[in-house]
């Protein structure tokens, strides 16, 4: 009974993993997610704790309540005179004038349906942070064996795909001649890639820390070798500029958390990271490398990231500061684009999570974004100046991190696959597990010892 318990948490990542992937296409799949994460949810809720969940944990559920109270404040029907008086209601009111209609009572957002289908989106991560946080229903090796299994069946399918076979694809709105393994995107394959990278090394130490088999070690030595190897294949299958932007940062901060294993890391050890990434960011903004929001050609096209951007930040000040309500981006932004240059392709998302919430939640959506990043970067130094902490916890810093920067010029959240994963570095940061060696007398019946650090 215990085994199926701790399966829980991994095998709904599973299924997340293989049917999740996509954003603005695979809704019956994601709705049958969203249907699964119900009951893990409902038995999170009512469970009982064993022991009490440590303040890190607290805080991350408070600011998940501050993030629901606050979808619920924007479906709150409110009086004609107060949602008139909010910026960007203008055309709202002109069309009730037109077809001489009087002011009916509205919510701040100016779609409330897309509003709940949007928090509906959100279910698969909510259901994995309670599922870890409140159930413990879950093993962080087997978390990470699920990740690596479908991270190198997706590299697999990625390079059928890239060879041409457009049957390889899992769906119609997608990329084709790129490798998107089991997205409809490459660029969050990418993310995908690069959060196995650190997980793979927490596997390795993790498992190295249990034992002191020097046969044992090789092996694991090998797998750690073998699987990163793959992963770099992958990522020069992929080719997304995101990638090669973030993966030296990735792999550098992988490689401190396998130095760590036998001294401590100095603290100035992050400065040469973050010089990296900031030349890894501007790599990706430069030029040469084709990209579509800092060249002269990404001013003039009407799909580029440049074009969404400036749009976004538009219709965002327009709307400041209670915003357009959350999952109303489809809605707004056709208004803000030319209509000389509007083509049938269209936007979906502005490839930026950040200007995204800006737009759909405005002031009370910033400040939120800022008190989880404050408590990110809190538990990130904790973590890492800890000592001897669980090795899963520093994965999931350098994971989270990498979403967080890709979700400045992406959307890698509005995936269940990726949303699930982003929960799953939180909890794992929110509650670091402790450490458990195995010391003198190894293997000899009677004379094991185990600490928990």
């Amino acid at each position: 009974m215990q085994s199926l318990r701790l399966a829980v948490v991994p095998a709904y990542i599973l299924l997340c993993l293989l049917m999740g992937g996509a954003s603005a296409a695979g809704y019956w799949v994601n709705m049958l997610l969203q249907l699964l994460a119900i009951p893990i949810i409902g038995w999170s809720l009512l469970a009982e704790r064993p022991t009490p969940m440590p303040r890190p944990a607290r805080q991350l559920l408070i600011l998940l309540g501050l993030m629901l109270v606050l979808v619920v404040v924007q479906l709150i029907p409110l009086p004609p005179f107060v949602w008139t008086a909010l910026p960007g209601r203008g055309e709202i009111v002109e069309g009730y004038r037109l077809m001489g209609m009087s002011l009916p009572w509205l919510p701040i957002s100016v779609s409330p349906y897309d509003t709940v289908s949007s928090v509906l989106w959100l279910l698969p991560a909510i259901a994995v942070l309670l599922g870890i946080l409140r159930l413990g229903a879950y093993k962080a090796n087997w978390i990470v064996l699920v990740l690596i299994g479908v991270t190198t069946a997706a590299i697999a399918i990625g390079a059928i795909q890239r060879a041409g076979n457009d049957a390889a694809y899992f769906y119609i709105i997608t990329n084709y001649g790129m490798a998107t393994g089991f997205f409809s995107n490459a660029n969050h394959m990418a993310t995908l890639l690069m959060i196995t990278m650190p997980f793979t090394a927490a596997l390795y130490l993790s498992e190295r820390a249990r034992s002191r088999s020097r046969q044992r070690a090789s092996g694991l030595l090998v797998l750690l070798a073998g699987v990163s190897g793959l992963l770099l294949i992958g990522i020069v299958i992929n080719g997304s500029l995101a990638a090669l932007g973030l993966t030296i940062p990735v792999i550098g901060a992988s490689g401190l958390m396998l130095l760590s294993r036998k001294r401590r890391i100095p603290a100035w050890s992050p400065l040469p990271l973050l010089a990296i990434t900031v030349a890894g960011i501007v790599l990706i903004f430069s030029g040469p490398l084709g990209n579509n929001l800092t060249t002269a050609e990404a001013r003039t096209s009407p799909i580029s990231r440049y074009t969404s951007f400036s749009n976004t930040i538009d219709a965002a000040l327009d709307h400041f500061p209670a915003g357009s309500g959350i999952g109303t981006f489809k809605t707004i932004y056709p208004m803000y684009e030319d209509p000389a240059t509007m083509t049938t392709t269209y936007v979906n998302h502005t490839h930026s999570d950040y200007l995204e919430l800006f737009l759909e939640t405005g002031l009370a959506g910033l400040a939120l974004i800022a008190l989880f990043l404050l408590w990110w970067a809190g538990r990130s130094v904790a973590i890492w100046t800890a000592g001897e902490t669980d090795q899963y916890a520093r994965a999931a810093t350098i994971a989270s991190a990498a979403i967080l920067a890709h979700s400045m010029v992406d959307y890698p959240l509005r995936t269940a696959a990726i949303s699930v994963l982003f929960a799953l570095c939180c909890a794992l940061m929110a509650e670091p597990r402790p450490v458990i060696r195995q010391r003198e007398g190894e293997g000899r019946p009677g004379a094991r010892h185990l600490s928990a650090d």
